[in-house]
C-alpha cells in the first residue's frame, strides 16, 4: 500500500517534466516531480543549447535545466530525488516504488525521455558535448566550414547527413557493413549529395580531442573485413546509430509502438490508462527537441489537470 499519495507524479526531469511541473504547481495541484537516474535529462551533457526560444545569446544545457528546476520550484513543486523502479498502473490511485517508498498518483505524467544509442567507447563520454553529439538538429551548427563524421546506416544517419551539409564543408559516413540499411530514397538523397562520402565496413575505436580545449580533432577506425586500423581528421563526431524510449518499466501495462515509444491519443497526452500521460521524448519518436518536450509537457500537465478536475480528484 502506499505510504504517501500525490495528487500529481512526474516522472524525469528534462524539458517536458519540469514544465509539467510549472503547469500542475500553478494549477496548485502540488506536484510529486521524481527526477530520475539523470537529473536534468539529456540536457545535461548538452553545452551551448542556441535553439531554445529566450535565450538570444545561447544558454549552457546544465544552466537551463537549474532555471527551469528554480522556476517549477518557486511554485511549489516538491522534488525527490531518486528513480522509480517499479509502477502499478492496474490499480488507482497509481503506485509507484521509488527506493524504498510506495507511493500513489492519482494522476501521473511520464516524461522519462529517450536515450541516445551510443558507441559505449571511454572517449565519446569525454568529449560529448565538445564535438561528440546524438543530435544534428542541435548541434550542427557549431560546425560551420568543418568537417564531420557521422556513425550508422538506417534513416535516422542519412538525415543527419544530410542536415550537417548545410553547414558542414565535408561529412563521412562511417557504417559497419558494406550497405546502407535507410530507406531507399534516403540513400539516393546521400549518394546524390556531394558533401556526402562513406566509410564502409568500419567501426570508431577511439575519438581523439580534449574537452574544453581543442574538442574533437580526429578518430581511430577499424576496417571489420581487414582489421587494419587507420586514423581520420574531423570536428565533429555524430553517433546516428537510434535512440532508445526510457519505457521499460511500463512493458505490458501501457500501448507502445514497434520501438517502445509511448502511443499517445490524437492531439492529447493521453496515454490507453485513463489519468497516464506521457510527455516529451519518451512519446515523440519525431523531433526529440527541447522545445517540442516542453510543449508537451504544459500540454500533459493541462490534460492531468482536466483529468482530475473531472473525476472529482482536485
Amino acid at each position: 500500500m502506499a505510504q504517501e499519495t500525490h495528487r500529481v507524479v512526474i516522472l524525469g526531469s528534462g524539458p517536458a517534466g519540469l514544465t509539467a511541473a510549472l503547469y500542475t504547481a500553478r494549477a496548485d495541484l502540488k506536484p510529486l516531480l521524481i527526477e530520475g537516474p539523470q537529473p536534468g535529462g539529456q540536457l545535461t551533457i548538452t553545452t551551448e543549447v542556441e535553439n531554445y526560444p529566450g535565450f538570444e545569446n545561447g544558454i549552457q544545457g546544465p544552466e537551463m535545466m537549474e532555471v527551469l528546476h528554480r522556476q517549477a520550484q518557486r511554485f511549489g513543486t516538491n522534488f525527490l530525488n531518486g528513480e522509480a523502479t517499479a509502477v502499478d498502473l492496474r490499480r488507482h490511485p497509481f503506485e509507484l516504488t521509488v527506493g524504498k517508498k510506495v507511493l500513489g498518483a492519482q494522476a501521473l505524467i511520464i516524461s522519462t525521455g529517450a536515450s541516445a544509442k551510443l558507441l559505449g567507447i571511454e572517449s565519446e563520454k569525454r568529449l560529448m558535448g565538445y564535438g561528440v553529439s546524438a543530435c544534428a538538429t542541435c548541434d550542427g551548427f557549431f560546425f560551420k566550414d568543418k568537417d564531420a563524421l557521422v556513425v550508422g546506416g538506417g534513416d535516422t544517419a542519412m538525415e543527419e547527413a544530410t542536415f550537417l551539409t548545410k553547414f558542414c564543408r565535408k561529412v563521412t559516413i562511417v557504417h559497419r557493413r558494406n550497405q546502407l540499411r535507410a530507406s531507399k530514397i534516403m540513400q539516393d538523397r546521400a549518394f546524390a549529395n556531394p558533401k556526402i562520402g562513406f566509410i564502409w565496413d568500419s567501426v570508431i575505436e577511439e575519438i581523439y580531442g580534449q574537452p574544453d580545449k581543442t574538442g574533437v580533432t580526429g578518430a581511430r577506425l577499424r576496417n571489420l573485413k581487414t582489421g587494419a586500423a587507420s586514423d581520420v581528421a574531423t570536428d565533429a563526431v555524430f553517433i546516428a546509430i537510434g535512440h532508445q524510449p526510457n519505457t521499460a518499466l511500463f512493458a505490458g501495462q501501457l500501448a507502445m509502438d514497434d520501438l517502445g515509444y509511448l502511443i499517445v491519443k490524437p492531439g492529447s497526452t493521453c496515454t490507453s490508462i485513463e489519468g497516464v500521460f506521457a510527455a516529451g521524448d519518451v512519446a515523440d519518436r519525431i523531433y526529440r527537441q527541447a522545445v517540442t518536450a516542453a510543449g508537451t509537457g504544459c500540454m500533459a500537465a493541462i490534460d492531468a489537470e482536466r483529468w482530475l478536475e473531472a473525476h472529482h480528484h482536485s
